[in-house]
């Protein structure tokens, strides 16, 4: 069952141990298929976290959002910030997308500035990012 979720996708841990417990395993059984899947590198929390946050900034995500949802998928924060740096991602490159691809236009307004500030920060960019793309838009 494990096996068969890792070959459709990367699954964290805690997300395989989920799978397994909802389809009736006991215990001793999730833990011994785990350590397997981890010791042939079949799952590897590591590579799991830094392929979610490829995906999740190609998808408009920012860092922060996406640390919150790796931790909610059993990665620890230690691990998570060593994925970030492996993932070498451009977050200016990334918040400037997911602005064009949702305003595109340069707004004049200061309600519609904090319009578009509110969703950037909804997307789980920082403040700093979000600062320095409307500094550099208007």
């Amino acid at each position: 069952m494990a096996l068969a979720a890792l070959a459709r996708r990367e699954h964290s841990c805690l997300e395989l141990r989920r799978k397994l417990s909802a389809k009736g395993f006991r215990e001793a059984v999730i833990e011994g298929e785990l350590q397997r899947l981890t010791d042939e590198c079949l799952q590897d929390d590591g590579r799991y976290a830094e392929a979610y946050i490829r995906y999740r900034a190609g998808s408009g995500y920012g860092p922060v959002k996406i640390r919150v949802e790796l931790k909610q998928r059993g990665i620890d924060e230690g691990l998570a910030g060593r994925s970030f740096a492996q993932a070498d991602i451009d977050w200016q490159e990334r918040v400037g997308t997911a602005w064009q691809k949702k305003f595109g236009i340069v707004a004049t307004q200061f309600k519609e500035r904090a319009k578009q500030s509110r969703f950037l920060q909804y997307r789980g960019f920082t403040s700093d990012q979000i600062s320095g793309l409307l500094r550099s838009e208007y």
